[in-house]
């Protein structure tokens, strides 16, 4: 996993509705054709998908933006353009998705899972849907609406069904090469591992298989941020069943006993209120029993050199991560879709002292395209009226003479009389 990249942001713009046509029949003997104006086509939609294709956020890093297709403008003889293409964006399974604000949009946690991260604009509407009986001839089509833009963060957060966890140099990176084919970095010194690593363990019979992440190693205080701990820890969170190992050799930086309550400490006091961690299925293991010399850990021992313990220890994991399945514990479902709530319309005074109405449905009711056209201001208005905009302003205590402003349209307050 080089190159791995767990927090990232991504700026997604979705495509632009087209824009609908005025325009008139012009044929032989037909002296007085009517409106045939075709619509605007809507824009693409840019689309977060989990995918196990892809194990790290390494491609937001430096290339951020993402944009899906404009749709395609109307035109005469009721011809509609086309549609703006759908941009489908690949995250890894387990990648959580919020806002600029902090606000959760999205929990990708499974393979297929989709989060609509900028919808595209609708299509204009040409002049042939504005005719009517009071309206013969409208010289007016809609804009096309703006496709959604806005900046998320991304944060992955692995998916496994066992998390190794200990302290620097415990033998996690030892025991994940040798139980899987998973190559991570080893070495005789602390912080070998500064990035979680994956790797699948085939189990025979029907047993299945494990997916085994080995998590940069805990130090005293990481519950609180010290360190990495908060980067780690989050890896740890989605785990079914936790694999606690407690260094045996006689270099490891405390006795057996004082490292798995040391371990199991920080577990506790990671998100409290959640106790996410504290009550997860565990198992705790002495590791690198080999270079043993203090044989006072009472619990199971392995070693991933000489393959002592091995086998019973991921029987044990396999059996746990059974039961966590069988209690709902484990992510087993089928891929969501999430879409965000449509909006209302809000209204709230400006820095000027007017007042500015919000939300897509205002915006898009005053986009046509000649607002200098009588036909076109009575139609405005009564979008509006439909959408409760006036309800809303005269309860918002609004004044004859005041400014409202909607999108870029602006007009002086006069009640209806």
């Amino acid at each position: 996993m080089a190159g791995f990249v767990d927090e990232a942001q991504v700026h997604a713009k979705g495509g632009d509705g087209g824009a609908g046509a005025v325009s008139f029949r012009r044929e032989a003997h037909v002296p007085r054709g009517g409106p045939d104006g075709g619509d605007g086509g809507r824009g693409g939609g840019v689309w977060l998908e989990a995918s196990t294709r892809r194990s790290s956020l390494l491609a937001f890093r430096d290339h951020p933006h993402r944009r899906a297709g404009d749709g395609g403008h109307g035109k005469g003889a009721k011809r509609h353009g086309a549609a703006g293409a759908d941009l489908v964006v690949e995250v890894p399974v387990g990648t959580v998705v919020r806002d600029g604000s902090g606000e959760l949009l999205g929990d990708l946690a499974v393979a297929g899972d989709r989060l609509l991260a900028a919808a595209g604009g609708q299509g204009g509407r040409g002049n042939a849907r504005f005719l009517s009986n009071s309206r013969r001839v409208p010289s007016f089509a809609e804009q096309g609406e703006l496709g959604e833009e806005r900046w998320l963060d991304l944060e992955l957060k692995l998916v496994a069904d066992v998390a190794l966890v200990g302290f620097p140099n415990a033998g996690k990176s030892t025991l994940l090469s040798v139980i899987s084919a998973a190559r991570p970095k080893i070495a005789d010194y602390p912080f070998t591992t500064l990035e979680p690593q994956l790797g699948v363990v085939r189990l025979p019979g029907e047993a299945g298989e494990l997916v085994v992440a080995d998590v940069p190693g805990l130090i005293q205080g990481a519950a609180e941020g010290r360190g990495l701990g908060h980067r780690f820890l989050r890896h740890v969170e989605r785990a079914a069943v936790l694999a606690i190992l407690v260094d045996l050799a006689p270099d490891a930086p405390l006795p057996p006993a004082a490292q798995e309550a040391a371990l199991l400490d920080e577990l506790a006091r990671y998100q409290p209120e959640l106790a996410r961690l504290a009550s997860r299925p565990r198992v705790v293991v002495g590791s690198r029993a080999d270079l043993a010399t203090d044989h006072s850990f009472a619990g199971p021992t392995i070693s991933a050199v000489s393959g002592v313990g091995i086998d019973a220890l991921l029987w044990s994991l396999a059996e746990l991560r059974a039961a966590a399945a069988r209690e709902g514990r484990a992510v087993e479902r089928e891929p969501v879709v999430h879409r965000p709530a449509p909006e209302g319309v809000v209204v709230r005074r400006d820095e000027a002292g007017g007042w500015e109405v919000l939300g897509r449905a205002a915006t898009r009711a005053v986009g046509l395209s000649d607002l200098g056209d009588a036909g076109a201001l009575a139609e405005v208005q009564a979008r509006l009226r439909r959408l409760g905009v006036e309800r809303a302003l005269v309860r918002a205590g609004v004044r004859t003479g005041e400014q409202v402003r909607v999108g870029d349209f602006a007009f002086t307050w006069e009640p209806e009389r």
